[in-house]
Formats: structure tokens, sequence, C-alpha cells
């Protein structure tokens, strides 16, 4: 163990001249007992974590000057600006005029101050997509944040497909085709990994393609990039319906059940899994007295009344239950 003369001060404020001690492998340790030190950044000290022994005092403290005793006051008091996001094609580094044409305190600018802003918005769009590239990047995050709002997609979801995107424009896959259609089949992609189920009939009302070009793109995409997707599971779809049905635990515990004895008798093979969670739903509440109708339950699935019909009266036959056989 080394040791070099340093001054250091007892827990009580006395001080007095020691020396620096370290174990074998090269850290620093109480000199006096040969413990472990800890650092105590609201005091700027180290001290011995065993006799209390402070071996170096006024530490500098990179933290903020102020406190804060909640998230919002530290929201309120942070000066720093917002984190990098994928969401924004140049990852928010670049500044954002605001398109208000309003001064700090609220108060509508004046018509020279109002020209002078729009110069300066046009300036600070061009500067912040210097390339082709960068405004496809600008366009199709725009796209993507539109439709996953339009879908109620969380935040965690947008960034995964923006991630999507830029690895299929690096990979130089947009060469014939819309922005928009790649745009829909990196959302649709993002979701599928992140099991929040949207089926693509859904998509299909927010997309600016039709169905037919971005689902031939999201074949693309999953292709050539090689991403994990696994087949829809039709339980995922379960909580949503049962939500906008207003349908009780029971209900949904049936159809559950369903589902999974469907499943292991290969009902789902080659089915819509949108089509046997609505199926499933509709026979869970026949099944428990509940009153919904054929109409209720396609208008929350997107599904006609056809599939629904054909779907529940496999699901009922395949399952074990005896009150689902005789309600076939």
């Amino acid at each position: 163990m080394t040791q070099q003369p340093e001054t250091l001060r007892e827990a009580g404020g006395e001080q007095h001249t020691t020396t620096e001690a370290r174990g074998e492998s090269g850290e620093r340790v109480c000199p006096e007992c040969e413990a472990a030190l800890v650092t105590d950044d609201s005091h700027g000290e180290i001290a011995c974590s065993e006799c209390g022994l402070v071996v170096e005092e006024d530490e500098i403290d990179h933290g903020p000057e102020w406190r804060a005793f909640d998230s919002n006051e530290r929201a309120e008091k942070s000066r720093v600006g917002a984190p990098t996001t994928k969401l924004l094609h140049d990852d928010g580094l670049s500044s954002v005029i605001d398109w208000q044409d309003r001064d700090a305190k609220g108060r509508t600018l004046d018509g020279n101050k109002r020209r002078k802003l729009q110069r300066l918005r046009t300036w600070d769009e061009r500067f912040r997509s210097k390339n082709a590239q960068e405004r496809n990047l600008k366009q199709a995050l725009g796209e993507i944040d539109r439709m996953a709002s339009a879908l109620g997609l969380p935040e965690s979801v947008r960034e995964t497909a923006s991630v999507v995107y830029r690895r299929a424009l690096e990979d130089d896959l947009l060469r014939g085709r819309s922005i928009e259609a790649m745009a829909t089949a990196s959302l649709y992609a993002a979701a599928r990994q992140a099991s929040i189920p949207r089926s693509l009939d859904e998509f299909e009302p927010v997309s600016r393609v039709e169905r037919k070009e971005f689902s031939r793109a999201y074949r693309y995409i999953v292709r050539e990039l090689g991403l994990a997707i696994e087949p829809a599971n039709p339980l995922e779809y379960l909580p949503r319906f049962a939500s906008d049905l207003d349908l009780d635990e029971d209900t949904v515990g049936r159809a559950r059940s369903l589902l999974e004895e469907g499943m292991e008798r290969g009902v789902h093979s080659g089915k819509s899994p949108v089509g046997l969670a609505a199926a499933a739903l509709y026979a869970a509440s026949i099944l428990e007295g509940e009153k919904i109708t054929q109409k209720e339950v396609c208008s929350v699935s997107d599904v006609s009344e056809v599939t629904v019909r054909n779907r529940y009266t496999e699901l009922l036959e395949a399952g074990t239950d005896p009150d689902a056989a005789r309600a076939v």
C-alpha cells in the first residue's frame, strides 16, 4: 500500500496531516482503517465509509445552483434544451422558430416584425434541410408523426419508426417508391415490433397512399432490412376492442379462453387476427349473456359482419366448453 502526505479533516471538524492510501488494485482507501471511500455530493466531500474520516472537502459541484423538490419545479428551473430525438431529421439539434407571430408576453407583433420573422423562418428552413436526403427525411418524419397521432401510437413507436425509415434511406431502399408509402410501412413495422396491434384496415384511412402500395412497401422493408417481426397475435387486440365495447372482465376472460383453445387447434392459421379477436368477443358476449350486436363489434374492429359470423362459428366448434357447443 502506497501513501502520500495529505491534509485530512475528522468528521468533527479538526484538521490533521496524514497520508493518501491506495489498495492493492490502486483504488483509494481510508488511510486510517483502509476501508472504501464514498463521495458525498451534497456536501462536496470524500469520506471513509467506516470511520467517517473526511479525505477531501470543497469538491466542485457540477450540478445546478438551484434546488427543486418535485418534477414540475425541476422542469421550470432547468435551463438546458430538449434532448436529442430521432423524430426530427436533424435530431432536434437546430433552432426552431415558432409559427405564432407573438412576443414573449403574448402580444401580437406589428407588420414589419411579422415580415422580418417570416424571412427568418424561410432562411431557418433552408439551413435545417441542406440537401435532398434531409428534405426527404423531414417530410417522412412529419408523415410518421401525423399518422401516429391519428392512431394513438406512443412516442416509443414513433422513435422506432423513424429509425426504421432512416435505415431504409441509408440503404437506398426508397428508389422507385413514394415517401408516404415507406413512412406508413415503417410505422406499421414499428407497431408490430412493439406488439401494439394496429391492423392494415386502421392504417388505410390515415395513410396518403392506397393499402396495396404501403403493404407492398412493408413486405419490402421487412425483407431487405431483416426485421424480426412475429405474426400478429389475436390476443393482443382483445383489451382495446373490449374497452371500446365496455365489456366486463368475465366476458374478456371467456373470449381469451376461446381464442387460446382455437389457436391450440390451429383455427388461427391463415385467418386475420383482427377478425378472430372480434369473433371471440362476440361469442363470449353470447355465452356470458351480454347484449352486443355484430354491428357494434364490427364498428370497433373494422371487419365485416360476415367475417365475424364465420370466425365465431369456427371458434365455438373448436372449443371444448359445453356451453359453446350448444351455442353453435
